[in-house]
């Protein structure tokens, strides 16, 4: 009996042991332990995770890096492949700027004593001109039409051919600003859109741009008095124009009684090698035969360097210190070459630079109290050496 209930107390025993919650949670704590502790480590999987997001976090950097250098190579090829391209970006005509004027409204702009007409300089081929009076004459503007314009022109007071640079139209905010600042000094201003810029009709070049400019400045010349001042302005790509103008009018013998080059290059090679967009290629091996050798298949050369070379009247250049489109010490090596040429021996050769301090950079000269100063004190005395050579 003793030994029956002996196994009967172990058999309960085992049972109780069996049926112990206690134990049981005891049990299987010691008994899956290490299983356990992986399940509840999140911790440790996010340690785990942290390397491969890394390494996904790489290689989407190097896919990056890769599209970058894709798109850098890419460049240089296409434009290479299509000149065409380089030659829209020297012109950038198709950068309208400000959007949404009306050119034929310049009274939209301030200009309240500016008349907008289009001449032909060839058949077919219109382009859109704006003459603003001196800014005496702006009561007796209004209302009045284009006769009444081409009128005043045979007055007494000198005339501007102000040439523009790339981009926009003649209607930009810093162009106007410049006629207004010119015609309170008592000039007539006379600008245009080269054919493909603005409303005039066309497609851009460096000789369809140089042919408008001769065209506009033979139709003053029919305007004016014989004994009124024509002085041709340039700014930017525009001193590229002027000086392909001045050149041609010089070589027949018939050039203005002034030429001012306002932020002016040597030439567009130099230009574009200098220009802020071609940083981040300038030291790439074969950087001429890409993009420069391109310019050139588009027959765009704007050699003013060259140009000053065959002129023969009084040259005035301003240039800002930190202008940043085309560089200052291109306009200083433009002056160096013009004050050294045979052809402008004899005639008076001034630069003017403007201090970084004044921030007018490469658009805003038009904003120096001086620059009025310094146009009377240069043209008066260009016009009294005209006047003693006469």
């Amino acid at each position: 009996m003793r030994k029956r209930n002996n196994s009967e107390d172990s058999g309960t025993t085992g049972t109780l042991l069996d049926s112990d919650p206690d134990l049981k949670q005891r049990a299987g704590r010691g008994a899956a332990g290490p299983a356990a502790g992986g399940r509840q480590g999140p911790a440790e999987d996010r340690s785990m995770g942290k390397p491969f997001r890394r390494l996904g976090l790489l290689g989407k950097l190097k896919r990056m890096l890769l599209w970058l250098l894709l798109v850098y190579v890419s460049v240089p090829v296409l434009i290479k492949l299509c000149p065409s391209i380089q030659a829209k970006l020297v012109f950038l005509n198709f950068i309208r700027m400000p959007y949404f004027i009306d050119l034929k409204r310049p009274l939209d702009q301030g200009l309240n004593h500016t008349h907008n007409f289009y001449l032909e300089p060839e058949r077919g081929q219109r382009i859109g001109v704006w003459h603003t009076v001196p800014a005496h004459m702006w009561r007796e503007a209004q209302g009045k039409q284009g006769d009444w314009f081409h009128a005043k022109l045979s007055s007494t007071h000198s005339v501007i051919l102000y040439l523009h640079g790339n981009a926009g139209t003649r209607g930009g905010d810093h162009r106007v600003q410049l006629y207004k600042v010119l015609s309170s000094s008592g000039y007539h201003v006379v600008t245009f859109d080269y054919r493909g810029w603005g409303d005039s009709d066309g497609s851009p070049s460096e000789g369809g741009m140089t042919s408008d400019a001769l065209f506009m400045y033979d139709w003053l010349k029919q305007q004016l008095d014989h004994k009124t001042p024509l002085y041709i302005w340039g700014h930017s790509l525009g001193t590229g124009v002027a000086t392909n103008l001045v050149r041609r009018l010089c070589d027949r013998g018939s050039g203005p009684d002034a030429l001012i080059l306002e932020s002016p290059f040597t030439n567009i090679r130099e230009e574009a090698r200098s220009h802020p967009f071609s940083m981040v290629y300038r030291y790439l091996p074969g950087f001429d035969w890409f993009f420069l050798d391109a310019i050139t298949a588009n027959n765009i050369r704007f050699a003013s360097d060259d140009n000053v070379n065959h002129i023969s009247c009084p040259v005035l250049i301003l240039h800002a210190e930190d202008d940043g489109t085309v560089p200052f010490h291109l306009g200083k090596k433009l002056y160096d070459v013009a004050s050294r040429s045979k052809s402008l021996r004899g005639q008076r050769v001034h630069f003017v630079p403007f201090p970084s301090s004044l921030s007018y950079k490469h658009k805003f000269i038009y904003r120096s109290p001086e620059l009025p100063h310094i146009l009377s004190d240069f043209l008066g005395a260009a016009h009294q050496q005209t006047d003693d050579l006469a």
